[in-house]
């Protein structure tokens, strides 16, 4: 197959491109190279690597990319919050991690870990013994686990029969594993983003569960804080509601993104797969003059 790194001029023409995807080095399935190569089977010419507060990934995945002729843009997806809800931002970073992200990193894996901790005290609890060494084997690397490792241990322990109950009944909002995160406030994360010489994007802001008013504040606080787009879809969207959300993006004067949020084979999402875009005078992310050069050349 032959691809071309031709960078369309419209989000509607950006059939070859997806910003938002995961590997093993979050909570992804594939491996950063096992993740670039199904890409390059389903014919994406450009790619970010958006793990979840980690760039850890990045290098493998340009690795495998560099022979194929596809570009790998490095990112990550950071957790924080605004007004008491959990928001990601994606920073999308052609010089990579510097500045105030190198510490910001750090306080984020800090984060998971001590979190982790507490969850596996929690399900001990209730009979999961050695609940991190569990976790950590269905996790099979050492990223930070998640709530799904601890899920996948209850199943493999017997304790529930599916994961879905083991959300229900352990680690769902609510229940004893569901340990909040004290995430860092948007503005402090925006900052990170932008002392790294990156830009900062609103990751799925239709996922939030905000009316149209809040959204709209929440763009405003973003964008006050140094934020310059915002995903337009990110998966798949009921098309009238991403049409507004062009319109709130388009008053705003954001950058227009887009991404599958691709995290495993076998579902609904792979690579590439997003709901059509709407026809949209939104300037595409990657005509920001910070991500020009990395988009075409890396």
């Amino acid at each position: 197959m032959t691809l071309s790194n031709r960078l369309p001029d419209t989000l509607t023409d950006a059939r070859h491109i997806d910003l938002h995807m995961h590997s093993t080095a979050s909570d992804g399935a594939l491996s950063p190279a096992e993740l670039v190569a199904l890409c390059h089977q389903r014919g994406l010419t450009h790619m970010a690597l958006t793990d979840h507060d980690t760039v850890a990934g990045v290098e493998e995945a340009r690795s495998a990319a560099e022979p194929l002729g596809m570009v790998v843009l490095a990112a990550t997806e950071l957790s924080c919050q605004w007004r008491g809800i959990n928001i990601h931002v994606v920073g999308l970073l052609p010089d990579g991690v510097q500045g105030a992200l190198i510490e910001g990193l750090v306080r984020q894996s800090e984060a998971r870990r001590t979190r982790a901790e507490e969850i596996a005290r929690r399900l001990e609890r209730i009979g999961l013994a050695d609940a991190l060494t569990r976790a950590r084997e269905q996790a099979g690397t050492e990223r930070p686990l998640g709530r799904p490792d601890f899920a996948r241990a209850l199943v493999d322990a017997g304790l529930v029969p599916d994961m879905a109950s083991a959300f229900k009944k352990h680690l769902g909002a609510g229940k004893r594993g569901d340990v909040k995160m004290h995430w860092p406030y948007l503005s402090e994360v925006v900052e990170w983003i932008c002392s790294a010489s990156g830009v900062a994007v609103m990751a799925h802001p239709l996922q939030y569960g905000l009316t149209r008013r809040k959204r709209g504040q929440l763009l405003n606080d973003f964008m006050a804080a140094g934020g310059e787009a915002c995903e337009l879809v990110n998966g798949f969207q009921n098309p009238d509601v991403t049409r507004d959300l062009a319109r709130q993006l388009d008053d705003r004067g954001l950058f227009g993104s887009l991404g599958s949020d691709f995290h495993y084979p076998g579902g609904p999402i792979a690579p590439g797969t997003m709901s059509p875009l709407p026809r949209t005078s939104l300037p595409p992310v990657w005509t920001h003059p910070t991500l020009l050069d990395a988009m075409v050349s890396r």
